[in-house]
């Protein structure tokens, strides 16, 4: 049953402060109630929100950790990896919105094209490093840290160059594309932020700290202040620098001091931020707070049951996007939304685990042609229709055709496991198909193509059938051979798009 409070009464208001567990004041000073409209209370939306572009989001709903899509607009959700996340990838989007950058699984970094389904992996990181992603204001080239060195890889040439300085990390983008913003040990082994021009000349210390390490550091998007999180985990405090002065500013934060994911606006006039906060027989859960960049006009907005939530801003910086739905600490299952002008958190998503989010920068995405498929157990990476849906792991189909995953275990060569699938007793081919030679991804193959009897139930399934560049076990059983099946309209493209991966 639909839930809905018709906001007309200072009396309503207490009700709504209660249930979401705001301030009732801040809602009043907040002037977010100057005219009626309804809340609707712990119901997933069902109808467009009005919300602008992608959210990008890691999740293990496809049974292991990868990148996804969810469009507010509409509600679909949708993958744009197979395998290749973990629990600590953080989506970056790039400044066009037109790549997702992101260290997944054994520390390799990714870059996903959103609406081409490419996929590349850049680079490899060792364990703790590469704790930020980020792009040139140009969306050509990432900046990451890895082994004392500052990284600068160009996307499109594939080039890359370093800045010796150790200790470095958390390194961002003026919006000049000239100079770069990192935290490093100074001399005396405290932390302090610096710039530095790109060809790693010009270095200039811009903080005089004292004090402890600074964590979570980031660039406002128009260069004129920075934010960081010091000195820890069980302390966390927020500080924002004006970087013309080197003025720096506390913000007050939460109850507890425990204030985390602290993130910009659009407009770099305010930061949202997770605070966690504790109550007797309830236990923690964290506040969703927005400050402005001087450490003023702090509100709580809305309220998480996780110990601490990643925040996202809309690209109008109207919304934040947040993670709720933890238990007893665990991952968190839900994405909720709150309009800063009004006080009614809507949840978007719930039932799949969820642990980090981005909103995409531009209120415009394409939808992408197509998606990497890759499967870690048959070593192989193609793109196919995004249309089409999963049905297992091995198999995807749309209206219009399919495509499925397997391997062939035989001694024989390829010639003869050719004949073999295409002429099988069960005529899945029909009683002439056509084989015909190829070369797949570099590696000797052969197309089975079927002849005008084949079974209509066989939806013109066709094949591929390529040697592997090396072998691969599955359960303990050797597989020299890959097997691609698809509709004969698609069985082309998809095999064009084929690799095979490590």
């Amino acid at each position: 049953m639909q839930l809905s409070y018709r906001v007309r009464s200072g009396d309503t208001l207490y009700k709504i402060a209660k249930r979401w567990e705001i301030p009732v004041e801040s809602l009043i000073s907040a002037n977010l109630l100057s005219s009626p409209y309804t809340i609707y209370v712990g119901q997933r939306l069902s109808i467009p929100s009005g919300a602008e572009g992608l959210i990008a989001y890691f999740s293990s709903r496809g049974g292991h950790d990868d990148l996804w899509l969810f469009n507010p607009r509409t509600g679909a959700n949708r993958p744009l990896t197979n395998g290749l996340g973990a629990s600590f990838s953080t989506p970056v989007w790039s400044p066009d919105s037109r790549r997702i950058a992101f260290a997944g699984k054994n520390g390799v970094v990714y870059v996903v094209g959103v609406t081409t389904g490419s996929l590349a992996g850049i680079d490899q990181l060792d364990e703790g490093e590469g704790g930020v992603l980020d792009w040139s204001p140009d969306g050509r080239k990432l900046a990451y840290t890895k082994r004392d060195r500052i990284l600068i890889y160009d996307v499109a040439t594939h080039e890359a160059h370093s800045i010796q300085r150790p200790g470095a990390t958390d390194v961002q983008w003026f919006p000049d594309g000239a100079r770069l913003l990192f935290q490093a040990p100074d001399a005396s082994g405290i932390s302090q932020l610096y710039r530095i021009r790109t060809d790693g000349t010009g270095q200039q210390q811009i903080t005089r700290n004292t004090e402890g390490p600074l964590h979570n550091v980031r660039l406002s998007p128009d260069g004129a202040f920075a934010l960081y999180t010091t000195p820890g985990v069980s302390i966390s405090i927020i500080h924002t620098v004006e970087l013309a002065t080197g003025r720096v500013y506390e913000v007050k934060g939460g109850p507890l001091a425990k204030n985390y994911f602290p993130e910009w606006s659009p407009d770099s006039m305010h930061i949202a931020y997770s605070a966690t906060a504790f109550e007797e027989g309830r236990g923690y859960y964290s506040q969703i707070r927005t400050v402005g960049r001087r450490g003023d006009n702090d509100r709580v907005r809305a309220v998480s049951d996780c110990f601490a939530t990643p925040v996202s801003w809309s690209p109008n910086g109207r919304k934040i996007a947040y993670l709720s739905g933890c238990t007893e600490q665990d991952f968190a299952d839900e994405m909720w939304v709150v309009d800063l002008r009004h006080p009614e958190p809507i949840r978007w998503l719930d039932g799949i685990r969820i642990t980090a989010l981005q909103w995409s920068p531009s209120a415009d995405v394409e939808r992408p042609e197509k998606i990497t498929y890759f499967s870690p157990v048959y070593k192989i990476r193609l793109l196919y229709p995004s249309h089409w849906h999963r049905v297992n792991d091995e198999r995807y189909e749309g209206p219009d055709g399919f495509f499925q995953v397997s391997a062939i275990s035989a001694e024989a060569d390829l010639g003869q496991v050719c004949r073999g699938e295409a002429f099988h007793p069960l005529r899945p081919y029909g009683s002439q198909p056509r084989i015909i030679k190829a070369r797949v991804s570099g590696q000797e193959a052969c197309f089975i193509l079927p002849s005008k009897d084949q079974p209509a139930e066989m939806k013109g399934q066709s094949a591929l059938i390529a040697r592997y560049p090396r072998p691969v076990v599955i359960g303990g059983t050797v597989y020299p051979y890959f097997i691609l099946w698809a509709d004969r309209g698609h069985i082309a493209g998809l095999s064009s798009t084929l690799a095979f991966v490590p």
